[in-house]
């Protein structure tokens, strides 16, 4: 699986970053000696114009992936607040080298200290985390990758519980439309039988009225045939 060319180009950033604060502490340990290091400030001026350049260049990158669906809304969350990160890192280090003779590290301190007197909101500046206190860019970027692979692990268990609860909610559909195919064909089998059961008794009423007719007419006979032999019995 090739590797993804946002987290590549943030990788080579971060190192950037190190390699200017790493260098800015060179220039600044020759200053405190009374020397000048034109060299370095030369070098440090390119790194901070390239560092400058990958950042934009990470920008585009996750304006395009998440434009393109290509990562979730909450990997491009996540990716922007790394992204916020550098460019905390960015502007401390441009702080750092224009202040002849301080220290990265004393530089970001101190940013973090007037920012929190004057109740700053910016998250990055208020206060540093425990987790990350004393640690230099590697072993943060190593932990911010550690996390984001854990994260990574929960997304994919949570996709294959959806998968799992879409799979059982597709399986009650198929059974619930057999189940009202069943109770369809019961209803049109009681139609039928019930439209049979109407035919039936009409035709029993039919029979009905027909057989109470007949037995009228054999009492009208025999009461005509009582009469008759009435009429021409003999008499004494």
């Amino acid at each position: 699986m090739a590797p993804d060319p946002w987290f590549s180009t943030y990788d080579s950033t971060c190192q950037i970053a190190q390699e200017i604060a790493e260098k800015i502490q060179q220039r600044n340990q020759y200053e405190r000696k009374g020397e000048k290091a034109p060299k370095l400030t030369v070098t440090i001026r390119a790194l901070l114009q390239n560092l400058k350049e990958k950042i934009a260049l990470l920008k585009d990158l996750l304006l395009r992936a998440v434009a393109t669906h290509q990562i979730t809304q909450l990997e491009g969350d996540r990716r922007q607040n790394l992204l916020d990160d550098l460019v905390t890192r960015e502007r401390l280090l441009l702080a750092s080298f224009k202040n002849e003779g301080a220290e990265p590290d004393l530089i970001r301190s101190s940013l973090m200290s007037e920012e929190a007197k004057r109740g700053a909101p910016n998250p990055w500046l208020f206060e540093e985390p425990e987790e990350t206190r004393g640690l230099g860019f590697d072993e943060i970027r190593q932990q911010q990758q550690k996390i984001i692979q854990e994260q990574d692990a929960g997304l994919d268990a949570l996709s294959s519980i959806i998968s799992r609860q879409k799979q059982m909610g597709q399986e009650i559909g198929n059974e619930l439309d057999e189940q009202n195919e069943i109770i369809d064909d019961l209803a049109n089998l009681v139609e039928n039988t019930d439209e049979k059961l109407r035919t039936e008794t009409r035709r029993v009423n039919v029979v009905d009225r027909k057989s109470t007719s007949c037995g009228m007419i054999m009492v009208i006979l025999l009461l005509l045939v009582a009469i008759v032999v009435v009429a021409v019995w003999p008499t004494n």
